[in-house]
């Protein structure tokens, strides 16, 4: 009789998760296993067999007002035994006693699972699609500037506005990252969005991209695509803002794959017209 043990992952076996989700073709960062730790230490938990990691994902709580589960993923020989089902519920119990009573958990669940996800409390709240487009230099406008610290209290308000819980200390760090860049559009001594374009192990990812008019998304957009001039770019918008899907259009991008942004409990009351790309499917 096989015996699994639950129990919370280190920075380093956060990265082996990483690693597997690499050889899987989700296209991490180089960063990224960093970066999702300095979310939430305490938010990553995995099954061990004898000692051996075999499966794994985030329980990050947002001080405890709001969870995400992500980056579950199993190797692939204990798949389709039951194992991977009974680590799903292991983490999602786990966060609900992590978070404050009656506090949301949100999830970016694959078309292919979502009604195990809907089997576990979860319902879907709006489609997220993975678009890709070839860089290319485009003038920028006179509005966008990169991000430095100085600019840290009003960017980080604004992402606290449209992600709807503190983050502070990830985004501090996510927004600086080694080969990536983080891009301000200021019009009147005003802050009228942001996006930061991080390298992955094929091209770049965009995420976040919150703005408040469609000029200065495209405006965020087209920096980014200058960046990354000659590389594929990623862009994971949620359908339900159609400004979005506008944007998609007029730049002639290639949708890839589609996820579901799922909630258990109250959907967050967040801006989705704000958002034209999310930050990242593991952490939301």
């Amino acid at each position: 009789m096989q015996t699994f043990d639950f129990r919370k992952l280190t920075l380093d076996q956060v990265r082996e998760l990483v690693s597997w989700a690499e050889k899987e073709g989700w296209n991490p960062g180089p960063q990224d296993a960093d970066l999702f730790y300095l979310a939430d230490p305490d938010g990553f938990y995995g099954y061990f067999l004898e000692d051996e990691l075999i499966g794994g994902g985030s329980l990050v709580s947002y001080s405890g007002e709001y969870g995400f589960m992500g980056l579950y993923i199993m190797k692939p020989e204990y798949r389709s035994q039951g194992i991977g089902r009974t680590l799903w519920n292991l983490r999602k119990n786990t966060l609900l006693n992590r978070l404050k009573p009656n506090a949301t958990i949100g999830m970016d669940g694959v078309v292919a699972m979502q009604s195990f996800y809907q089997k576990g409390g979860f319902a879907l709240a709006f489609r997220d699609v993975r678009h890709e487009k070839i860089g290319e230099s485009f003038p920028l406008a006179p509005e966008i500037a990169v991000i430095t610290p100085t600019d840290f209290p009003v960017v980080l308000e604004f992402d606290k506005h449209c992600f709807g819980f503190h983050r502070a200390e990830f985004m501090k760090a996510w927004l600086m990252q080694p080969g990536g860049q983080s891009f301000k559009y200021e019009k009147e001594g005003q802050l009228l969005g942001f996006a930061t374009l991080r390298k992955v192990e094929v091209g770049y990812k965009i995420g976040p991209l919150f703005a408040q008019t469609y000029s200065a998304a495209t405006a965020l957009y087209e920096a980014c695509l200058t960046a990354a001039e000659g590389e594929k770019v990623y862009l994971d918008i949620p359908l339900s803002n159609p400004h979005a899907v506008a944007l998609t259009t007029q730049y002639q991008t290639q949708a890839m794959f589609e996820c579901g942004r799922m909630y258990h409990g109250a959907a967050p009351e967040i801006p989705l017209d704000l958002v034209y790309g999310i930050t990242t499917f593991e952490l939301g």
